[in-house]
């Protein structure tokens, strides 16, 4: 049986962007989500994490939206306080920094009081050279699961994560017929994590993100009755890493 953890992305962007993944949760098949320490709907995430008790919430680190946590990392940062784009950050982050800034949106995320069922990042950051040893560091430290990436030696041992990331639902024209065939592909292993990112649409989203509309998309299948109905006609086990566990 397929073990599969349909999870959020972006949980603490804004207010519509956390209502939506509420809902799909609620009326759908999310069953995880990963929060942004860092952003102006950072406190309205946790509150709707804490009235909703099953849905796994894990950390969604950043260096590519929105601001630091921190004042004191000037290589992550524009003229203007916001973090470097993802195209300049590799060159321009100091490590050292960005050990800082990550550890502190760790220490944010626990202060929420909330416990973090696993580790993943904005724009896949932790995969990069500057960043993974960060990652790898507050992962031991804290016994959580990091999001598979494809590159073999971004695992981590004594560390879980799933045995498949898939990151294909994503882009403007998707239908359900879309996620039944991921569905599909999912059979194949163990474990599996499918990315998502479904939200309601307010200003904070419509001006602030180039993936802004294909959200309210999202949300319409992820909450699909025949998308359950595919999942239970395939013996899929919907999870979140609160059932992969911690520690190998």
């Amino acid at each position: 049986m397929t073990k599969l953890i349909m999870n959020a992305d972006d949980f603490g962007y804004c207010k519509g962007i956390n209502l939506g993944i509420i809902e799909c949760f609620q009326n759908g098949v999310v069953t995880s989500a990963t929060l942004m320490a860092n952003m102006p709907g950072t406190e309205h995430a946790a509150a709707l994490a804490k009235e909703n008790q099953d849905l796994g919430v894990g950390v969604h680190l950043v260096l590519t939206c929105g601001r630091p946590v921190r004042s004191d990392v000037p290589s992550l940062v524009r003229e203007d306080g916001e973090f470097h784009r993802i195209g300049d950050m590799p060159k321009c982050a100091d490590p050292m920094d960005i050990e800082k800034e990550l550890n502190s949106q760790m220490e944010r995320f626990l202060s929420l009081g909330l416990a973090p069922t696993h580790i993943d990042s904005h724009h896949h950051v932790h995969g990069l050279e500057k960043v993974f040893p960060v990652v790898e560091k507050i992962a031991k430290k804290y016994g959580v699961p990091v999001r598979k990436l494809e590159d073999s030696h971004h695992e981590i041992p004594d560390i879980k994560s799933t045995d498949r990331l898939i990151t294909d639902f994503f882009g403007s024209n998707l239908m359900a017929g879309d996620l039944i065939d991921i569905l599909d592909s999912s059979l194949a292993f163990e474990t599996v994590e499918i990315m998502c990112h479904p939200g309601y649409i307010d200003e904070a989203i419509l001006t602030g993100s180039s993936y802004a509309l294909p959200r309210v998309k999202e949300m319409s299948i992820l909450t699909d009755p025949e998308i359950q109905k595919a999942i239970e006609a395939r013996n899929i086990q919907l999870v979140s890493y609160k059932e992969l566990g911690n520690r190998v």
